[in-house]
């Protein structure tokens, strides 16, 4: 029969607020609050961190129970708590470095995996700092009866997950000031929690909070993160009317900013769809709303206006970017156009115009773009009579 050590850590309150944290995340994953529409790549992040979390809830549910725990299968306790306590340190690991992938993701998909180097570097040594603390325990170590005790390099594994937390808030701040509009992602409604649990956790020998904090943050980035679904198009991935009226008010109540706002529309969309059927038709929204982002996500807002016309206003821009960003986004759909495979060749129709809201208001904006717009859409179509 097995014996318990007076264990440091209130065991009762740890089993708790891991339960919680487990409830938390699985009315997530069964209401599939995870899953965001048109963001493919970033639900696939969501889904693996809310399992990893489930399972970082119970394993520290399980270790903590077993901690100080002796008797006859004292031996088989020990091997759970060292498998146990290092799943716990790679799961910090990995998943800090998913989460800060997520939020780069969020805030530029044309991101390259180089960007995240020196994260995933920091990674390989904490790997390889758990797999010589099996033998030389440095990180963490179980001792003869059974008890968890913090190791000479524990505080490195804290100081890369501080590392990990900052650079993402900078990242952020750091895009917000280019494009004003991210005001949605949930920063502060993820990392706070972690933040404090973290501190916490550091100075308070014995509380475990990370797992619930983890849960708890998953709970503020779902709801903000479907809250912003609200304003983006479910085809296509991009803003749609609501965040564009949204926009224009708080353009209007500033009264002090310059942006260029552009009209696009897709020539002979009408003839893709009646030669190529409907859904070839949506494939193509789907590509050219690609397209769009991919010129204009670092500097501006991409908004389906209404069928296959979208809107761009580009944030901090003087009268020469007009042409230019029309021009790289010319140079994009004919990249598309030469890759795609496609029977069909993409093409747009653009207008634009600067417009300085110290000065005019934003009720004319949209009829002025459209009318420029229809402009160079009539160009086109007299030397494509045959695509109307």
């Amino acid at each position: 029969m097995s014996t318990l050590l007076t264990p440091v850590i209130n065991l009762h309150a740890v089993l708790i607020a891991d339960f919680l944290g487990v409830a938390i995340l699985l009315v997530i994953l069964v209401t599939r609050g995870w899953n965001l529409p048109g963001r493919k790549e970033e639900s696939r992040m969501m889904l693996f961190m809310l399992l990893m979390s489930v399972a970082n809830c119970l394993v520290d549910q399980a270790v903590t129970y077993f901690d100080g725990r002796l008797g006859d299968y004292a031996k088989v306790y020990n091997v759970l708590l060292w498998a146990g306590n290092t799943f716990l340190f790679l799961y910090n690991v990995f998943v800090g470095v998913f989460l800060v992938q997520m939020v780069v993701k969020h805030l530029d998909r044309k991101a390259k995996a180089s960007r995240f180097f020196v994260f995933w570097a920091a990674c390989a040594v904490e790997v390889l700092l758990l797999i010589v603390n099996f033998f030389y325990p440095i990180v963490f170590m179980i001792d003869s009866n059974n008890e968890y005790h913090r190791g000479e390099v524990f505080n490195f594994f804290i100081a890369v997950g501080l590392m990990l937390n900052l650079f993402s808030v900078v990242y952020y701040f750091a895009g917000k000031i280019k494009n004003p509009a991210l005001r949605y992602f949930p920063v502060f409604e993820f990392f706070l929690p972690l933040l404090l649990g973290t501190i916490v956790q550091t100075f308070i020998y014995g509380i475990s909070l990370l797992p619930s904090c983890f849960a708890v943050s998953f709970a503020g980035i779902v709801i903000s993160l479907q809250n912003e679904c609200i304003y983006i198009d479910k085809l296509t991935g991009v803003y749609n009317r609501f965040e564009m009226d949204r926009e224009l008010k708080r353009l209007q109540k500033r009264r002090k900013d310059k942006i260029v706002a552009y009209m696009l529309d897709l020539n002979g969309f009408k003839s893709i769809n009646d030669n190529y059927s409907h859904e070839e038709g949506d494939q193509a929204l789907i590509a050219f709303a690609g397209i769009l982002n991919e010129v204009f996500s670092s500097v501006g807002t991409v908004i389906r206006f209404a069928g296959d016309e979208f809107v761009v206003l580009m944030y901090k821009a003087k009268e020469s970017d007009i042409e230019l960003y029309k021009q790289k986004t010319m140079e994009a759909v004919d990249r598309y156009n030469e890759s795609s495979g496609k029977p069909y060749k993409l093409s747009a129709a653009v207008g634009g115009k600067v417009f300085d809201f110290s000065k005019e208001d934003t009720q004319n904006l949209v009829v002025v773009i459209d009318t420029l717009m229809y402009k160079d859409k009539d160009d086109y179509y007299k030397d494509h009579k045959k695509e109307r």
